[in-house]
């Protein structure tokens, strides 16, 4: 069942990148733009997570978290991470396979792996915007600032 707007930000705890726990609900008071893509080193992910880290995290207000979530393993996250400098938690959605994504409603049974879903969500968990593209069609950073704008 996917995840609307105006409806509560399923919770959840994944590992970044360094091995790290991060639980959305310990982001309370903060805004999160939740970031779902479908694989680590793949041609649009890189353009869309190069975005991220030369766009959208030097501009984002101190209250702003930015979390990506895709089904690769900590290690394969690791070391995509180190290899573009991405300083942002890159959670592994890899056991059980695409659970998060799957709780968002982003998750492509067929494939194996997490459509581009973004959702920000407000400082009490609730979800205020979300777009959800194909796998094989970017997302527009400007997009994320304007909704986080509109909070």
């Amino acid at each position: 069942m996917a995840v609307e707007v105006g409806g509560r930000a399923p919770d959840f705890e994944l590992r970044d990148q360094h091995g790290v726990p991060v639980r959305l609900s310990g982001h309370r008071g903060d805004k999160v733009v939740l970031v779902f893509y479908p694989l680590a080193f793949s041609p649009v992910c890189h353009g869309e997570l190069a975005a991220l880290r030369d766009e959208l995290a030097p501009s984002l207000p101190p209250d702003v978290r930015l979390l990506t979530v895709s089904v690769d393993s900590m290690f394969v996250q690791r070391a995509w991470a180190e290899q573009e400098r991405f300083g942002f938690p890159m959670l592994a959605d890899f056991w059980p396979h695409g659970e998060v994504a799957r709780a968002y409603g982003v998750f492509d049974e067929r494939m194996g792996q997490a459509h581009r879903g973004t959702f920000v969500i407000d400082p009490e968990g609730v979800v205020r915007w979300k777009v959800v593209n194909p796998v094989g069609s970017a997302r527009d950073v400007g997009e994320y600032r304007k909704a986080l704008a509109d909070l």
